[in-house]
């Protein structure tokens, strides 16, 4: 048999054959400076061989400069110089044993999802039976003695294989076609044996019932399934999360659009039908679609999603604007300068799925164990037929002892070793208010050396505080309140904040990069730059600040500051005490970040940095061997956190950032990093136990069952005791103090 192309995955989607009725792929072909892009949905990539020979196979073609599979989203990137015909491509991975369509993303998630149901359907089914099987065989057992009949046994087996026999055809579709679709291409993966030891089980059994025969093992067959479908659905679920970081980055580009014509018509169009140089028109609240250059107009824009920071820009005719930056105040002209495949949300997203690729330390282990049990397993099992009939035992007895090599050595404890102690632990950190959304997310955290902060929402609140509120009396703070409510600057809601609710002021005209023009029982009021009201400008501040001036009155300076969480400086410190470096990445201003940095002790600290930089460093800490933690809670924090060796955002992150983040942790402090990174460290203790102990078993069982001792019920038992044992082992960590 050829090498498989996924031997190393003990689950994800089977494999499908290419339709012949899948659309020509060369209509999805998209021309892209002087070159050729296509994507494609690939079916049955599980692991990083399954990439690693997928993109080798494509960047061997003639022309081909990128092929990239995220193995999430199965989408299959690739750029091309050249007359290369796409039906190349498609056949390139098909040759693999790999299904292979153009990528319809609403198409990829209803099959990714139509799995998960299965997935979830086969595992109840396979309970349902395993539960019911279980009390007919006990009773088989415990009349082993002599009071049960033959008759009585009889029936027992054979009631046994009408739950067994239907469940387990249900139960073990994922396993059955995922076999199938590799044999097919002339391939053997790890689903191969295993729906080779459940039809000998059920057909061994079968024949036992029929003929009167003291044993059957439809429990074995059974219980082998569901022990496996709780790994597979494990690795789906967690999969399926690490997919929505995309999503929520996509959901941040504007569907629609208002465009120009030649007679200056407005005409509303999509994104999608926006082609560089079209004039837009952008109404106040109105997302930029593309990357713009503004051409008439202006207004304060929201680019949080490149800096981070909470204070919108002036834009102003010849200004730049990405796509994701929202308009606030005044309607723009602008001109595109992208299409929406270019734009800088499209580039954030191109980002986060790159960083999506990697796998734990663990779960390769795991991986590499795997790949070498089909041709072990398949080798034992097959010595073990013929050495029996080659010492004169019967067919019967040698498929006997074949199929309990192939029951003991499932590989169960091992697919178990490491979700039995995700699943524990994730359940305690969840209980303790921390999300823990990737399945080796713990492992990875557990060797982290150096850990990113970002700096607006993360180690600080993300709000505005005004810091000499005391500078105005209180006949001031209420007129000045009154102007506020009017407006939506961050500035302005942080003196409501301060002042609360209460009445607004009358005939109020904002003024985009300026402030906000107000009368208040007929005095006026301006609020905004120091040029706006009539102040001495003081030059660069460590923070925001605006002036407030009200009737004739002399201009009154307003400070305000990004107040840190009230555990920063104390988390900072407990990192440093436990031997990892720290540093801070930040868009915004460099007093801005200077002063953050000497406040809570970090001496390695970058400002005015952009999404771009921000992943591009986490990806040479990455080149250099360092594992790093990056914890953000900005958009344009996503990229960064997907390129780190694990990332963390607070639950007031934005959504992208959130689904971007390893771990989400609820509550004000920072403390639950330390918590978390301590619970990773006694996950890890945990897992490598539960190698140990699969290693062993499988040394001392393999044996046994060739040379007879054990029998396929024995073996199924000790299936499933080993498969037991390595789950008690992680409930330890159920009992265990508060990690730090």
């Amino acid at each position: 048999m050829k090498p498989a192309p996924d031997t190393g995955c003990p689950s994800g989607l089977a494999p499908a054959e290419n339709e012949t009725s899948a659309p020509d792929p060369a209509a999805f072909v998209r021309k892209r400076e002087g070159g050729k892009e296509l994507e494609l949905y690939v079916r049955g990539a599980k692991c990083a061989g399954c990439i690693s020979k997928i993109e080798k196979a494509v960047t061997a073609l003639d022309g081909v400069e990128e092929a990239r599979l995220n193995l999430s989203t199965g989408k299959l990137h690739v750029r091309w110089q050249g007359g290369l015909a796409p039906s190349r491509v498609t056949s390139a991975v098909a040759e693999l044993g790999y299904g292979v369509t153009p990528f319809d993303p609403a198409a990829a998630e209803e099959e990714k999802d139509a799995y998960g149901r299965l997935l979830i359907r086969s595992l109840a089914v396979a309970g349902f039976a395993a539960a019911n099987i279980m009390l007919l065989s006990v009773s088989v057992w415990a009349a082993n003695g002599g009071e049960m009949g033959e008759a009585t046994r009889r029936l027992f087996h054979l009631i046994s294989g009408l739950i067994a026999i239907p469940a387990a055809l249900y139960a073990g579709r994922p396993f059955f076609s995922s076999a199938w679709g590799a044999l097919k291409q002339g391939h053997a993966n790890m689903d191969v044996p295993i729906s080779l030891a459940v039809f000998l089980a059920l057909g061994v059994s079968l024949s036992e019932a029929l003929m009167g025969g003291v044993h059957a093992y439809f429990d074995a067959a059974v219980m082998l399934l569901f022990f496996l479908l709780i790994g597979r659905w494990l690795d789906h679920h967690l999969r399926n999360k690490a997919r929505s970081a995309a999503r929520d980055l996509l959901a941040l580009q504007a569907t629609t659009a208002t465009r120009l014509d030649a007679g200056g018509h407005a005409v509303s169009v999509t994104s999608k039908d926006i082609a560089p140089g079209d004039r837009l028109r952008l109404g106040a609240g109105d997302r930029v679609p593309v990357d713009v250059t503004v051409l008439e107009g202006e207004s304060d824009v929201d680019v949080a999603l490149l800096t981070g920071e909470p204070i919108p820009i002036t834009a102003k005719p010849g200004d730049r604007l990405s796509g994701g930056a929202v308009n606030l105040s005044h309607p723009l002209i602008v001109r595109a300068e992208a299409d929406v495949s270019s734009s800088l949300v499209a580039d954030l997203v191109r980002l986060v799925e790159a960083g999506q690729q990697t796998k734990g330390r663990f779960t390769i282990l795991a991986d590499r164990a795997a790949r070498a049990y089909v041709p072990i397993v398949h080798t034992l099992a097959a010595v073990t037929f013929a050495g029996w009939l080659l010492f004169g035992a019967g067919v019967r007895e040698a498929i006997m002892a074949a199929t309990a090599v192939l029951i003991i050595t499932c590989p169960c404890a091992l697919g178990l070793a490491t979700p039995a102690v995700q699943v524990v632990a994730t359940g305690q950190l969840f209980r303790r208010g921390i999300l823990v959304k990737s399945g080796d997310a713990l492992e990875r955290l557990a060797a982290v050396r150096h850990v990113v902060f970002d700096k607006t929402g993360t180690l600080t609140r993300g709000q505005l505080s005004w810091l000499n509120a005391d500078a105005l009396n209180a006949d001031q703070l209420s007129d000045l309140a009154q102007l506020a409510r009017a407006s939506r600057h961050p500035i302005a809601r942080a003196i409501v904040a301060h002042a609360g609710g209460g009445p607004v002021a009358g005939t109020v005209d904002e003024y985009a990069g300026l402030g906000v023009r107000g009368t208040v029982e007929g005095r006026e009021i301006l609020l905004g730059r120091a040029e706006f009201v009539g102040a001495e400008d003081p030059g660069q501040a460590a923070g925001p600040m605006a002036w407030v001036r009200i009737g004739e009155a002399t201009p009154i300076q307003l400070r305000f500051a990004d107040t840190l969480r009230k555990d920063s400086i104390r988390t900072i410190e407990n990192l440093k005490e436990r031997g990892l470096t720290v540093s801070l990445l930040s868009g915004d201003r460099a007093a801005s970040v200077e002063a953050i940095a000497r406040e809570t002790g970090i001496d390695d600290w970058t400002a005015e940095v952009t999404p771009q930089d921000k992943a591009e460093v986490l990806k040479s800490y990455e080149t250099r061997g360092i594992m790093t933690a990056m914890v953000g809670d900005g958009i344009n924090d996503a990229p960064a956190m997907a390129h780190a060796g694990v990332s963390l955002s607070p639950g007031t992150a934005a959504d992208a950032a959130q689904s971007a983040a390893d771990f989400v942790f609820q509550g004000e402090e920072l403390s639950a990093i330390t918590e978390a990174r301590g619970m990773a460290l006694r996950s890890k203790q945990h897992i490598l136990q539960n190698f140990a102990f699969a290693a062993a078993y499988n040394l001392v069982a393999a044996p046994l069952a060739m040379a007879g001792i054990v029998t396929p019920l024995i073996a199924a038992l000790a299936m499933s005791g080993s498969s037991l044992i390595v789950t008690l082992n992680a409930l330890r960590l159920a009992g265990g103090k508060k990690a730090t």
